[in-house]
């Protein structure tokens, strides 16, 4: 007589959408660095590409607030996620997490998208450079690799502030001490507290440093996370050696750079300027289909500007395609659509826009 003991588990798997979660645990990496770990009610596979991120929708003083942060735990451990959030001064959304959230506490999470991952761009040899905080979606990477055995060469080079600023630091060393070819090689800018040792490089990454941890480096596929200096300096290395670009990817959350700004400020006067010029024949129909409402607007209006004009808020993190938040169902009509890899060429295929950078071509209906 055959014994099964085994119950047969039902079990969902993560798709790019809004799914509610809850905190289950909390870690403390560094002074101002903590990760969060969610999991949900239900047993749900969390598996997205090691690199890519979720944004988090939250209550902060009674106004919703979206933000997004990279995965910095491996689909290798498939029940849960995590991300590894900064303390800014005066960040809205990192102080606010390290202030309220708690084991127990349920938050809206949406994704994961994102093209920066290790697994659309396989290669034998990687290098993975990150600056602070921009070590998590290249600790996802790392503890993909680990996991699964890959057969992958592993260069990984960290620049921190201080000794006690390198996060995950414990678990860097195992990890390379388990695997020959794996090595990581940390960088820490200055020295901070009295009678704390570091034996390692100093200063910030210059090329000849570069050349001294990774010789190989032009012949690897490079990934790199960090602040926009550290990140511009690593470019104008690699330029200057003639690096074939195609092989290095990076990944940036932060503030709207100010060049950005400027050339938003100028087209915003530019749209001025045109509406006081606009026919009753270049108005197009806008209908969201969920609200009952709709809204003539002009030919390359965006789908998430017209909905405002009617007072529906569809919720919004990034405003340039990176996070996937604003994604909605096109149920007729066509857009331009210009995203960074907030949205997969499986939905597109199955009719979903992100609202905040495609632009209106004709009529359309949308399900919101």
């Amino acid at each position: 007589m055959t014994m099964n003991y085994f119950n047969p588990v039902t079990t969902q798997t993560w798709t790019n959408g809004r799914h509610e979660v809850r905190c289950v645990k909390i870690i403390q990496e560094t002074p101002d660095v903590r990760t969060f770990c969610f999991m949900a009610e239900q047993p749900v596979l969390f598996f997205f590409k090691p690199g890519q991120f979720v944004t988090l929708e939250l209550d902060i003083d009674g106004e919703q607030v979206m933000r997004s942060y990279t995965i910095s735990s491996s689909p290798s451990i498939p029940y849960s996620f995590s991300i590894t959030v900064k303390q800014v001064p005066g960040g809205k959304v990192s102080n606010w997490l390290h202030a309220n959230m708690s084991v127990g506490d349920k938050i809206a999470v949406h994704g994961p998208v994102g093209n920066f991952n290790s697994i659309d761009f396989p290669a034998d040899k990687v290098l993975l450079l990150s600056g602070g905080v921009g070590v998590t979606p290249l600790m996802s990477m790392t503890r993909w690799f680990f996991d699964t055995n890959a057969n992958v060469d592993v260069e990984f080079i960290h620049s921190a502030r201080a000794p006690r600023d390198v996060i995950y630091h414990r678990e860097l060393v195992h990890m390379f001490s388990r695997i020959p070819e794996f090595k990581l090689h940390i960088v820490c800018e200055k020295k901070e507290d009295i009678g704390e040792a570091w034996a390692g490089y100093r200063g910030f990454l210059t090329q000849p440093m570069l050349e001294l941890m990774a010789p190989d480096f032009l012949e690897r596929e490079i990934f790199c996370c960090g602040p926009v200096p550290y990140m511009n300096a690593i470019k104008n290395i690699l330029r200057a050696n003639n690096f074939d670009m195609d092989h290095y990817h990076e990944e940036l959350f932060g503030a709207t750079p100010a060049d950005v700004k400027e050339e938003a400020l100028e087209m915003a006067e530019m749209a001025e300027e045109a509406a006081e010029n606009i026919v009753e024949a270049d108005l197009v129909t806008v209908e969201f289909a969920g609200s009952g409402k709709s809204v003539q607007v002009q030919v390359g209006e965006t789908v998430h500007s017209a909905a405002a004009q009617l007072g529906l808020h569809i919720p919004k993190a990034c405003g340039m395609g990176i996070c996937g938040t604003c994604r909605v169902e096109l149920k007729s009509g066509e857009v331009d659509m210009d995203h960074n890899g907030g949205i997969t060429d499986e939905d597109v295929e199955e009719g979903y826009i992100l609202s905040c950078c495609s632009r209106v071509k004709g009529d359309l209906v949308v399900d919101f």
